[in-house]
């Protein structure tokens, strides 16, 4: 049975209490839940909370929206929700209704949903400042338009509309960039899981075996342990490997073929985000391996930047230098290193950044620039690391031995006081360590 860790409901109210510090008590924050999601006709998603709802309040129905209003003598943690209703339960499971999420969620006051209409506008009246995402629910952003617009309609009796409208990423994106020490419990519980769904997929590796074969491995593991896949996992055998966002995971992988695996498991709603790239029969050829190292060695000049105080592209920029002298060496490029970095040739092979923040979302929110700089690393930061190496299958201006091969490694850290530590240490890395790994089964 799963033993999962959870973030403690104090943890939720310190920050809502940070955020509405930071608004000021002129200002007014609305957050609403992620709407559901039709997959067809009359059957929906599975349903994931938005990450902003879960990160402040851990609720998790749909249906709802967290209001906070800084200094509000009558409460200031305000949470609307579905009312209980027997007969929908019996259909749909168990509802917190607003007694119960005054209780279970440390709110000051919850009201039905169904009220929004009659008491959101007065909560809206005598605000200065509206902090919300503009743009990400259209349906809902209507909505807030048409409460503002009902107390503009009351100015002439005195009524004081909020007149500023401001981006909540930018108080509450950077809050999230900083891990805690329960987040990072999580976060590690993740990363254990993925590391063992991807054993299982080395394990179940054969030539012959389907990609929908080894993903159903993976994702197995994920539930077994109360987790869901982050995102959709890709397993992409063959030249499959060099399409970065490989989702159709049909194919049957040959005898010779590396299989790409980029899979990660979400628990308690915080992601981790793995790859590895090994032999389907166990055994890397001479031009696998050597890409493979060579990615390897990638991953290493940017984990040796992973510390406080670096700019967050110094990994970036040290992947790029490796990767492009490793396939002038091969002559996989010609030239100059410098010519080839400057005028972005190693492009042709390696199409995508180094990483990402990585958290409640698999690209977690946070800016990688500070006034047009690269911001500098800092404890609590965590992110992924994931050089890669794709060589098409149809490009004839390399040897034939090359073509075809995709090869990515993906780790996810956390940066410390005096460096960093990998979340997803313990799966099988190089080559001769996946080799032994895979002779073992």
């Amino acid at each position: 049975m799963a033993n999962n860790p959870v973030i403690p409901r104090t943890q939720h109210a310190r920050r809502r209490k940070q955020l509405m510090r930071m608004a000021g008590n002129d200002a007014i924050l609305i957050l609403p839940a992620a709407p559901e999601r039709v997959r067809s006709r009359d059957t929906h998603y599975p349903y994931r909370q938005d990450s902003d709802l879960l990160y402040l309040a851990g609720f998790p129905e749909p249906e709802a929206v967290l209001v906070l209003v800084p200094g509000r003598k009558h409460g200031e943690n305000l949470l609307f929700c579905r009312e209980r209703d027997p007969a929908r339960e019996a259909w749909d499971g168990p509802r917190t209704g607003p007694e119960g999420a005054v209780d279970a969620y440390g709110m000051d006051d919850a009201y039905p949903i169904d009220d929004i209409d009659e008491i959101l506008p007065g909560l809206l009246e005598g605000r200065t400042r509206v902090y919300y995402h503009f743009g990400r629910d259209t349906d809902f952003d209507l909505k807030l338009i048409g409460w503002l617009n009902r107390v503009r309609a009351q100015v002439r009796r005195g009524a004081e509309p909020p007149h500023e409208f401001l981006e909540l990423g930018h108080l509450l994106d950077e809050m999230r960039l900083f891990k805690s020490r329960d987040e990072l419990k999580l976060m590690r519980k993740a990363a254990q899981v993925t590391v063992l769904a991807h054993q299982a997929a080395m394990r179940a590796a054969r030539p012959g075996v389907r990609e929908y074969e080894l993903q159903a491995e993976i994702e197995r593991v994920f539930r077994a342990h109360d987790g869901y896949p982050a995102y959709g996992s890709i397993v992409g055998a063959g030249a499959n490997g060099c399409v970065l966002h490989y989702i159709a995971n049909s194919a049957k992988a040959k005898d010779g073929d590396l299989v790409l695996v980029d899979a990660g498991a979400e628990i308690g709603g915080y992601a981790a985000d793995i790859t590895r790239t090994f032999p389907v029969n166990g055994r890397f050829s001479k031009e696998q391996r050597a890409l493979h190292d060579l990615v390897g060695a990638a991953q290493a000049a940017a984990l040796a930047q992973a510390r406080p105080g670096v700019p967050y592209e110094a990994g970036h920029d040290a992947v790029v230098e490796t990767l492009t002298e490793g396939l002038l060496q091969f002559g996989l490029l010609k030239g100059k290193l410098e010519k080839n970095i400057a005028d972005g040739s190693y492009k042709r092979f390696y199409l995508h950044k180094t990483g990402h923040w990585i958290g409640l979302d698999v690209h977690d929110v946070g800016d990688y620039r500070i006034d047009g700089q690269s911001r500098l690393l800092e404890p609590g930061m965590a992110f992924t690391i994931e050089p890669g190496l794709y060589i098409p299958p149809d490009d004839k201006s390399v040897a034939a031995k090359w073509r075809g091969i995709g090869i990515r490694t993906e780790d996810d850290i956390v940066i410390t006081k005096d460096g960093h530590e990998v979340l997803t240490e313990g799966l099988a890395r190089s080559a001769d360590e996946i080799e032994e790994f895979m002779a073992a089964r």
